[in-house]
């Protein structure tokens, strides 16, 4: 990993199966494996260092949030990706058989902010969102 321009952030959440989760993590999205135990394993999500902990009774999503005209998991953590990266993993979601809670689209369209998103569980329900915007600027953007 190379130098960032902004810190990482550290996120630990739970999972059901840590065999499960080197497979979505490290096989599928393609994040590195860091340091890792029998009850825990961290991972490279894209620069940002996560952590999955067994703890099969706090795994899941429950609640969501209208937005845009779609259901969002209000429990969620994910990444903002280039354009081109978003598309590639999208893809190869697909390609995977993945199923999404929400599909790949764009969303805001015309309005500042807009982005490409879409929403997929992990093997132990936990929501991510893995975003990209077409200017990094309006990341922000009101």
């Amino acid at each position: 990993m190379s130098t960032p321009t902004m810190p990482p952030f550290h996120l630990a959440f739970p999972v059901h199966d840590i065999a499960a989760a080197r497979r979505f993590y490290g096989d599928l999205l393609g994040c590195p494996e860091g340091r890792s135990a029998p009850e825990w394993v961290d991972f490279d999500f894209f620069g940002h260092q996560i952590v999955a902990h067994l703890a099969p009774d706090e795994c899941g999503h429950r609640s969501t949030s209208a937005v845009d005209g779609h259901q969002v998991p209000v429990r969620h953590f994910g990444a903002v990706l280039t354009i081109p990266q978003w598309e590639a993993l999208a893809a190869k979601l697909r390609a995977a058989g993945t199923e999404f809670v929400i599909e790949p689209y764009v969303r805001f369209k015309g309005e500042p902010g807009e982005q490409a998103t879409m929403f997929f569980l992990d093997p132990s329900g936990n929501a991510i969102e893995i975003k990209a915007f077409a200017n990094l600027d309006q990341l922000f953007a009101k």
